[in-house]
């Protein structure tokens, strides 16, 4: 009796565990494969559309379930939910699955070509993700792509070459404000022959030059490396800079007269009472620079500064053309340009309420156009620009 109940109990036992066990099923169509689909979702990820992108890994380990290029998908997936995710529990568990999930693609690749998709996607797992010491592993991931001697490009349906490991890895040291590593990385990539990370690493590394042009004469505090490597600023961004940086409270009011004290606490918008950067904001509102004046919101009321709005290229313009005017006391700067016929920018017509912001802060070298002369005056600044406008703003004033 016992035998038997023991027999029951094993052949149970591996039903259970058969029934759990993956099956793979039978593609409907040429391109249902699970390269495809590995490949779709890597390009869904690149739209910031996680939900569909884990669609199309799970549908490729469906097809085969051990496929190590959609395990690691699912695991930048996880990493990517890491980084956005504010809840401390929360980033714990989609972090500890994401290392789960990218420790079984590590065992199951087969061949160097595998091998080289996981441990770059493990660079992108560790940049996202941002654990204790995560430099460090991404950099041991790196260092294990490039010593794989048997990658073959055309196994690589989405890295397509081997220099997206340094694109990645650059990328890895520029989030670490890593600035000189990031540099010397991603011009690997630009040494190559062109390919697919040939654009976005030759984007970065101009980011990465303009901070470290800036950092050439002056030591960044770390509030300014922070600020540098974000993609957009915010408003709060732009007034913690030019207090930092510039020292703007103090150099003003050697300057100009100042505002008057009581005028100082007056207004304080509801919305920076418990921003990080109150203080600088107040500095800013007191000098009242163009460009980052409270707006009024119908909703409440009320005006408020909105610190966590995004600059424009285009308002970052305004501001910097007024501390030129309030620092060399020349109003005419504010109408030098008006009326003339033509303009340098295919984008920015003469006539346009920005023309004189523009060409002020452009001929005096604090802002850039792009290769086609364009301002792109709606683009969000980034803070590799906003930086190195401000450090050149403190040259062109002789501020130390």
């Amino acid at each position: 009796m016992k035998k038997h109940l023991a027999l029951v109990f094993v052949l149970g036992l591996v039903w259970l565990m058969s029934g759990c066990a993956q099956k793979r099923v039978t593609p409907l169509s040429e391109e249902d494969n699970p390269a495809h689909h590995y490949l779709m979702g890597m390009e869904l990820i690149d739209k910031n559309d996680l939900e569909e992108a884990s669609v199309r890994f799970n549908r490729s380990l469906k097809l085969e379930p051990d496929y190590a290029p959609a395990l690691a998908g699912k695991a930048l997936v996880a990493a990517l939910r890491t980084g956005a995710e504010k809840d401390k529990e929360h980033r714990s568990v989609e972090f500890e699955r994401a290392i789960a999930l990218l420790d079984d693609a590590e065992d199951e690749t087969e061949g160097d070509s595998q091998k080289f998709i996981v441990r770059v996607t493990a660079i992108r797992v560790y940049t996202n993700a941002k654990p204790k010491k995560w430099i460090k592993k991404a950099n041991n991931y790196y260092n294990r792509a490039l010593n794989l001697d048997k990658v073959k490009t055309e196994e690589l349906p989405y890295y397509r070459t081997r220099e997206a490991a340094h694109y990645f890895m650059g990328l890895a040291f520029f989030k670490a404000l890593k600035f000189r590593d990031a540099e010397a990385t991603l011009a690997k990539v630009l040494g190559s022959s062109p390919g697919k990370w040939h654009e976005p690493a030759n984007k970065l590394y101009k980011r990465v030059q303009k901070i470290t042009r800036a950092a050439t004469n002056f030591t960044l505090t770390d509030v300014a490396k922070r600020i540098a490597v974000k993609d957009a600023v915010v408003r709060a961004d732009v007034a913690a800079l030019l207090v930092d940086e510039i020292h703007l409270d103090r150099f003003l009011a050697g300057r100009i007269a100042a505002p008057r004290k009581e005028s100082k606490a007056s207004f304080v918008p509801a919305d920076v009472v418990n921003n990080m950067f109150k203080p600088e904001i107040l500095i800013v509102l007191k000098w009242g620079l163009r460009g980052l004046e409270p707006l009024y919101d119908k909703t409440s009321k009320a005006y408020l500064f909105y610190p966590e709005r995004p600059v424009t290229r285009r308002e970052l313009a305004f501001v910097l053309e007024d501390l030129l005017i309030k620092i060399t006391g020349d109003e005419s700067l504010a109408t030098k340009y008006y009326g003339q016929k033509n303009s340098p920018f295919p984008d920015v017509p003469p006539t346009a309420s920005s023309f004189n912001s523009v060409m002020n802060v452009v001929t005096r070298g604090l802002m850039e156009s792009d290769l086609s002369g364009a301002f792109r005056s709606d683009d969000y600044a980034d803070g590799a620009e906003l930086l190195l406008a401000v450090m050149r703003l403190r040259n062109v004033m002789n501020i130390h």
